[in-house]
């Protein structure tokens, strides 16, 4: 620290408010950073993601724009002390609020700690303020404006980052060290020509203290930040009370996820690391899947899919164990199941909820409940299974559908129980700060080269199909030609339908499959893409948004690249 220039002086000093707006924006950068963690031997995280150098560059230019701003105005300060003046006695002062007029920290640069946490070196640092103060040498009593400078500020700080037993990220004032070795400090107004025969030796006192309480009040913010992270929300079972796995928000009615750091931090060089568990549980009820597959250990490094200009800032990883713990979070929730009504089908569906429509598939239907309205109760009776490759990613779905008649007087009469199985493949595109996805139905037609492997038929040919007379699909091969190769066009889809119980007599479900592949190419297929563009919103951190991101798909898992900026 900066030797006092004023031998024959004592001072004291006590403060009742913050000096700190330079270290509130500081914590506010850093706090945002801070949980980069890595993993423990042998546990996977459902997401991981790194922060390079550039986002940091990016956190130090946004966050000094952030400060400039919360600068525009007065800060109480509520300053307090006492001078010992030989000969005169002692002056006491109070300055209650404090203007800054000019920062400059152009000379300042924030890295990572390999293996601690994050470091912020200034130098060069210039800040220029004005005050009111109000002072009492013996019986006299004034008051007047200062200016104060500090020149030639420097310091260097070391906010250490790690994580707590539950998951939560913590931090620890790791070293600080701060110099201001230029203070000029000048009196305006009231005995100002008195006080600046005083202001030399005042300046090496002043400069003194001011070393000290910048570490002090980094290492009293880097407390309060401390503070506030243990209040992170742990989750509860409300049966027993009993923990759920770590930090926890809860998404919905239906869902919570468990995004509670994994291990100590891994913070290299270059960047840092932030791995979470990322596993979805029912709301209010933690339920351990069975046979639960551990995450895919990510590539370190992640990969980047080429090219690309520079480095993105951040790089995030979502496995697939992510989307299949959601999965099953919601299958036990019950939120898988639907009923469906004839008004919530299009017009133009093949398959309507009538008798008359499914009497083509159930004879005994129709002859028994004539031209009744139906409703289908539909649910999963397994939780959907997804796994990530670098084409699509695929899912495999597994339903039951149970029909009933809905007769005039308002009775459900059950009449067949089917389950339903599809296979589908989806690619997921990121607009913006959404994701979204597409769906296609797997199947191909191996028998039929001409048309692309992949099984996906022109939409042309399945719209004229679509328009063959009804007749002709349940006449069989013996209508001719023409719906043979229909019938062999359109049950090449990965849907199965099977017959589990029927109050109706036989179904026949080879033929319903194929009119309800057809009508989901067409119709619902379609829908759901319309539906699942630009659908779910990106986590950003406030007044930032993602900028040129990008997704691409691995064995395994879903990276997605991205760099940040201020919303407009």
């Amino acid at each position: 620290m900066a030797a006092s220039s004023a031998p024959a002086a004592s001072s004291q000093h006590r403060s009742r408010g913050s000096l700190g707006p330079v270290w509130l924006c500081l914590l506010l950068l850093l706090s945002a950073c801070v949980p980069i963690t890595g993993t423990n031997p042998g546990t996977n995280p459902g997401i991981t993601a790194r922060l390079t150098r550039r986002a940091l560059e990016f956190g130090q230019r946004f966050g000094m724009e952030l400060l400039q701003s919360l600068l525009q105005k007065e800060h109480e300060l509520n300053l307090e002390g006492s001078y010992h003046v030989p000969l005169l006695g002692t002056l006491t002062y109070t300055v209650p609020r404090i203007h800054i007029q000019e920062l400059q920290m152009d000379n300042s640069s924030l890295d990572f700690a390999e293996g601690v946490g994050l470091r912020l070196m200034v130098q060069g640092a210039r800040i220029q303020l004005s005050a009111e103060w109000g002072a009492r040498l013996g019986a006299v009593q004034d008051s007047g404006s200062l200016e104060l400078q500090v020149r030639d500020l420097a310091m260097a700080a070391v906010l250490g980052v790690s994580a707590d037993a539950d998951g939560r990220p913590a931090v620890w004032s790791a070293a600080c060290d701060a110099r201001g070795t230029d203070l000029r400090l000048e009196f305006h107004r009231g005995h100002s020509w008195l006080y600046n025969l005083l202001a030399h030796p005042l300046q090496g006192t002043l400069q003194q203290e001011l070393n000290k309480q910048l570490c002090v009040k980094f290492r009293k913010g880097v407390f309060k930040l401390e503070d506030a992270l243990k209040q992170m929300k742990v989750g509860l079972n409300p049966q027993n009370l009993s923990c759920v796995p770590a930090v926890s928000t809860q998404l919905d009615a239906f869902v919570t996820i468990d995004h509670s750091l994994l291990g100590p931090p891994a913070i290299m060089e270059e960047h840092g690391d932030i791995a979470i568990k990322g596993e979805f549980f029912r709301a209010h009820k933690f339920q351990q899947r069975p046979s639960l597959a551990l995450p895919v250990p990510l590539p370190v490094p992640l990969p980047v899919p080429l090219p690309v200009p520079h480095e993105p800032m951040l790089l995030v990883a979502v496995t697939d164990f992510v989307a299949n713990s959601a999965a099953f979070a919601y299958f036990t929730a019950g939120a898988l199941r639907r009923n469906i009504s004839s008004a919530m089908l299009l017009r133009r569906f093949p398959v309507q909820l009538k008798t008359k429509s499914f009497g083509i598939f159930a004879p005994q239907l129709q002859e028994r409940f004539p031209d009744l309205p139906m409703e289908l109760q539909v649910w999963a009776r397994r939780q959907p299974l997804f796994s990530c490759h670098p084409d699509a990613v695929h899912g495999a779905l597994f339903g039951s559908a149970e029909a009933f008649v809905l007769l005039p007087n308002g009775t459900r009469v059950p009449a067949f129980l089917l389950d339903i199985d599809a296979n589908v493949t989806g690619k997921p595109i990121i607009t913006g700060n959404r994701l979204g996805a597409t769906i296609i139905l797997k199947g191909c037609a191996r028998e039929l080269p001409t048309f692309p492997a992949s099984g996906c038929f022109p939409p042309w040919v399945l719209y004229c199909l679509y328009l063959l007379p009804w007749h002709w699909y349940t006449a069989g091969s013996s209508a001719g030609p023409v719906p043979s190769l229909a019938l062999t066009l359109l049950s090449s889809s990965r849907l199965k339908v099977t017959e589990v119980t029927s109050h109706v007599g036989p179904v026949e479900v080879q033929r319903l499959e194929t009119l309800l592949s057809l009508g989901l190419r067409l119709f619902g297929v379609p829908r759901a893409n319309k539906w699942l563009q630009a659908r779910v919103p990106l986590p950003t951190p406030h007044g930032l948004c993602l900028l040129n991101p990008r997704l691409s798909l691995q064995e395994g898992f879903m990276l997605i690249t991205t760099d940040l900026q201020r919303e407009p």
